[in-house]
């Protein structure tokens, strides 16, 4: 159903910064452009939606920064969104802006600020930017493929220098409550076990004895990768140490995951997802998740996108076991 005719997009990224959140801010702001709509960039969040702190993006001002990690348009946590009186003022900005649609990048909680601002009646599209992959409505967030990737590259490196000195290494990934990027990089590692909130582990079956049957058949290094959600990392490696004797050394990545100049598959999935979003708007449809699901770019109500669980893919899970022995 046709709406009435979208004069001007803000687009803004919220919570944690994932790469490739360059790639969509462009593919918006160009196919706004390309379709004569006024698109203003909102810097740092939702922040900057109530304290009027925006920029004008125009074809030109975003050349370039699909090669870029991070996000130009800043991003920031903002408690007084969390208020009535701060949805108050994020509305009025709106209004008083001529934003007739807004397009949020980010994870869940920024999705939830965008159902208050959809119950508000803010006409608004939210986009998956995540590199945890946590979002239940979509297969695959944006930043997800650099972030696995960043972490291979370390772990690789890392196994290096424990196969020099005969240790283990117990790798600490990013992913908040979710394990999906531990379980990628635990697979593409080749690690001997992978640690996640949602998967129950029997340390003397999924650890100790694959420690040792490594050793019985020669191998002398071990990578155990950790969700940063599973537990403290330093307590597995005394746990691994204490039951087998073998030296083992902590390393906790931390936030360089989500840095980089984003890979092809972030910078293609960016580019789709963010031209979609400014389609659907042309549509008339509002208050939807841009999604990817079996491969296609697609859409969902923003309520029910919230809803959703996503578990870890079982299949997945019992590949890592298997192949790890």
């Amino acid at each position: 159903m046709e709406s009435k005719r979208i004069k001007r997009i803000g687009v803004l990224t919220s919570g944690g910064d994932s790469p490739g959140m360059n790639a969509a801010i462009r593919a918006i702001a160009r196919t706004a452009s390309a379709n004569s709509i006024a698109c203003l960039g909102i810097r740092r969040g939702y922040n900057g939606l109530i304290n009027e702190d925006v920029i004008e993006l125009d074809a030109r001002r975003v050349d370039g920064i699909i090669t870029h990690g991070g996000t130009m348009l800043y991003t920031a946590r903002c408690e007084e969104f969390k208020t009535r009186e701060g949805i108050v003022k994020a509305v009025h900005t709106c209004s008083y802006l001529g934003i007739d649609s807004l397009i949020a990048i980010g994870g869940d909680g920024t999705f939830r600020g965008a159902k208050d601002l959809s119950e508000n009646g803010i006409r608004i599209i939210g986009i998956p930017g995540t590199i945890d992959n946590d979002i239940s409505s979509t297969e695959y967030t944006i930043g997800f493929d650099t972030a696995c990737t960043t972490a291979l590259d370390a772990v690789d490196k890392l196994r290096d220098t424990m196969q020099s000195h005969e240790r283990c290494s117990v790798v600490e990934v990013m992913g908040r409550h979710a394990g999906h990027l531990a379980l990628y990089v635990g697979i593409a590692s080749g690690a001997t076990a992978v640690l996640t909130p949602e998967s129950p582990v029997d340390f003397e079956e999924d650890i100790f004895e694959k420690i040792r049957t490594g050793r019985i058949r020669g191998r002398n290094h071990h990578i155990i990768i950790v969700a940063e959600g599973f537990g403290n990392a330093q307590e597995v490696a005394d746990r691994i140490h204490e039951e087998t004797g073998i030296e083992t050394r902590v390393t906790i990545l931390g936030h360089v995951q989500r840095g980089g100049s984003p890979t092809v598959r972030d910078r293609v999935a960016a580019t789709l997802m963010g031209s979609y979003a400014v389609d659907i708007l042309m549509e008339g449809k509002q208050n939807r998740i841009v999604c990817m699901q079996n491969g296609k770019i697609c859409d969902m109500d923003i309520i029910e996108a919230l809803n959703m669980s996503k578990p870890l893919d079982p299949n997945m899970l019992k590949v890592q076991k298997i192949v790890s022995i």
